[in-house]
Parts: C-alpha cells; sequence; structure tokens
C-alpha cells in the first residue's frame, strides 16, 4: 500500500470511527442524561441513578442503531443482532468511562439539576467516554467489526 493510500485508507477509517463513537454518543448521551435527572430528581442513592443511566443508554443507544435498519426493511432478529455487535462494546466503555467521571469529580453526583456543577461534570464525562470510545470504535471497524457492520446496510453514518 502506498503512503498516500494508507494515508488515504487511516483518514476514512478515522472518520468512519468517529462518526460511529458520535453516533453511539448520542444515543447513551440521551439515556445517561435521561436516567441521570430522573435519579437525581428523585432523590436516588449513586447506584440507583447509575443503574437508570446505564439501562437507558444501552436502551437508546442499541435503538439509534437499529431503527434505520428496520426502516431500511431488515427483520427484527437481525437488526437486533447487528444491534448488539455494533454497539455493546462501545456502549459498555462509555457507561464505564462517563459515570466513573462522574463519581470522581467532587459533588457532581449530589449537585442538582439547577446547578452548573451537574451539567459540567455530565458534559465532561460524556466529553471523555467520546475520547476513550473512539479507539475502541476504530479498531473494532478496522477489522471489520462494530459499526462496519452496521454501515454496510444503511447510509447515514
Amino acid at each position: 500500500m502506498s503512503v498516500h493510500a494508507h494515508s488515504t485508507h487511516s483518514q476514512s477509517l478515522n472518520r468512519l470511527a468517529a462518526s460511529a463513537t458520535t453516533h453511539c454518543l448520542t444515543g447513551c448521551a440521551i439515556g445517561e442524561v435521561l436516567g441521570v435527572v430522573i435519579g437525581t430528581a428523585l432523590g436516588w442513592g449513586n447506584w440507583q441513578t447509575i443503574v437508570l443511566a446505564i439501562g437507558l443508554a444501552f436502551l437508546f443507544g442499541y435503538s439509534f442503531t437499529m431503527v434505520p435498519l428496520l426502516r431500511a426493511g431488515l427483520a427484527l432478529g437481525t437488526v437486533v443482532g447487528l444491534a448488539l455487535a455494533a454497539d455493546t462494546f462501545s456502549i459498555a466503555v462509555m457507561e464505564l468511562v462517563d459515570n466513573g467521571v462522574l463519581l470522581v469529580v467532587p459533588g457532581a453526583m449530589e449537585a442538582g439539576l439547577d446547578t452548573l456543577l451537574f451539567w459540567a461534570s455530565l458534559g465532561f464525562a460524556l466529553a471523555v467516554a467520546w475520547v476513550a470510545a473512539f479507539p475502541v470504535n476504530r479498531a473494532l471497524i478496522a477489522r471489520g467489526r462494530g459499526h462496519a457492520v452496521v454501515h454496510a446496510h444503511h447510509q447515514h453514518d
């Protein structure tokens, strides 16, 4: 492979990995924010809030992959398998990292919904999660796994 071809391939791989990571983060962020807001509003403890946020992050993350595939006419069983294969590892990394960040930022989990600390910590945690998940998605795509499998079925990435 020539230097130019290698560079173009790397740029394309990086672009696809960035798109997949952003796609994954969008679904995760909706679930994460919703879970943390609900848990915080209800006065739940850290662990109950985190469990809800993680569950919703996986639900929304998977659905962001599944809906376009279902609209493209793929069977539900196929779509579920594709979503699980494409997103599970990436979502798990994102959730581990962003919830870990929220737990180590002093006062973040106890901050009220009306505080800058709450929203800044959540935004920072999600940004760190994107950075952590990018190499995961890049490695999966480079091996023909993750969003590379889904990308073959639709054009929205």
